[in-house]
């Protein structure tokens, strides 16, 4: 790698940072610290000025009890930007905040992204614009199953064939990877956000109660699965009576749950069919030894990885710490460019490789 004075004088003081912009959280892994920030992509902002009240777990802490000029928003959805500025601003708040944990004076770090692997070049623009006005000197994008497949520590450079499915807030990420690039990819958007509308919908037309979205998510953690439990559960679900207006809680199990969710889990289980389908031969009689990868918060939900093994007939198993998968990939990447500039990716696809010679 060529010597760059400049980039080596910033990097006495900034740091190298990947970032998991998720649509439901938004991870940093700051290099030799790990994992530094983990909260909710939501931002508080004044509804005249559009300026941020507060911004992640404060923000969220917020969410249907705000007074009417402030309105409480998730700036990414379906894992790509819908509101420019405050992403910008949400990025620029995390990576100052992950500098001040550490003793670098001045935000202009290095950075790896992880992006949908079905974004569209106008998609990847935002993402590397929002970047680069949030501070960083240098951005670099990868899609988000690679960058779990390297989180996750699997072999991605190798000859065989491995898949990995990163179920987050926004999107389901399905990739078929071998030899250091995609073989074969899908990117749905259904995943953790739809499940939780799955529920809200479910519960207001079985019982006309209205419930919120973080209550639908707190019902899918403690509750929801994607296979039959040994012991179901129930747990009470409070919202608004939309025939009487007032407070009520009823309570719920998790065979309601299940029901609730199953069309989107059919959905899932559809698009990971349709990537084996799709993918050769050789390396299908690769998965049958690796089994397939889930990675994500999505695959946290009870016993779907035994729903995806009895359906695929393929061993399926959840990474360690699934939910970090992609933000330790990304840190990984920035700490060996050179093995996997291959899966870089988008707008800084050519700046990395001039970077590189």
């Amino acid at each position: 790698m060529a010597f760059n004075p400049l980039n080596w004088f910033w990097g006495l003081f900034s740091l190298d940072i990947g970032i998991d912009l998720g649509t439901a959280n938004t991870l940093i892994n700051v290099r030799g610290k790990g994992i530094v920030i983990n909260e909710p992509s939501w931002v508080a902002i004044e509804k005249r000025t559009r300026e941020p009240v507060a911004i992640g777990s404060a923000a969220k802490a917020m969410v249907g009890r705000t007074p009417a000029n402030v309105v409480v928003l998730r700036p990414l959805r379906d894992g790509v930007i819908s509101e420019f500025d405050i992403t910008q601003a949400m990025l620029e708040y995390f990576i100052g905040k992950a500098h001040r944990q550490t003793i670098a004076p001045f935000p202009m770090p290095r950075v790896v992204v992880g992006i949908p692997s079905g974004a569209t070049e106008v998609e990847k623009r935002a993402v590397f614009d929002a970047a680069k006005a949030a501070g960083a000197r240098e951005v670099y994008l990868v899609h988000e199953p690679s960058a779990a497949a390297i989180g996750a520590g699997l072999p991605v450079n190798d000859v065989q064939g491995l898949m990995i499915v990163d179920i987050g807030g926004g999107t389901t990420e399905v990739a078929v990877i071998a030899m250091g690039g995609i073989v074969v990819s899908r990117s749905l958007r259904v995943a953790g956000d739809e499940l939780d509308q799955d529920i809200i919908n479910y519960v207001r037309n079985k019982y006309n109660l209205f419930i919120g979205e973080r209550m639908a998510e707190r019902v899918k953690i403690a509750i929801g699965s994607a296979y039959p439990m040994k012991e179901e559960k129930t747990i009470d679900a409070r919202g608004r009576n939309l025939v009487t207006g007032l407070p009520e809680a009823i309570e719920i199990s998790s065979v309601e749950i299940r029901e609730a969710i199953s069309s989107s889990i059919a959905v899932i289980v559809r698009t990971i069919r349709d990537a084996l389908d799709e993918a050769p031969p050789e390396i299908l009689a690769d998965l049958l030894d690796s089994g397939i990868c889930l990675a994500g918060g999505g695959s946290q939900l009870t016993n779907l990885a035994e729903r995806l093994s009895n359906d695929l007939r393929v061993r399926v198993w959840v990474a360690e710490d699934p939910m970090t998968c992609v933000a330790r990939g990304c840190g990984i990447i920035l700490e060996n460019l050179d093995e996997f500039s291959s899966f870089l990716v988008g707008v800084e696809r050519e700046p990395a490789k001039r970077t590189l010679s």
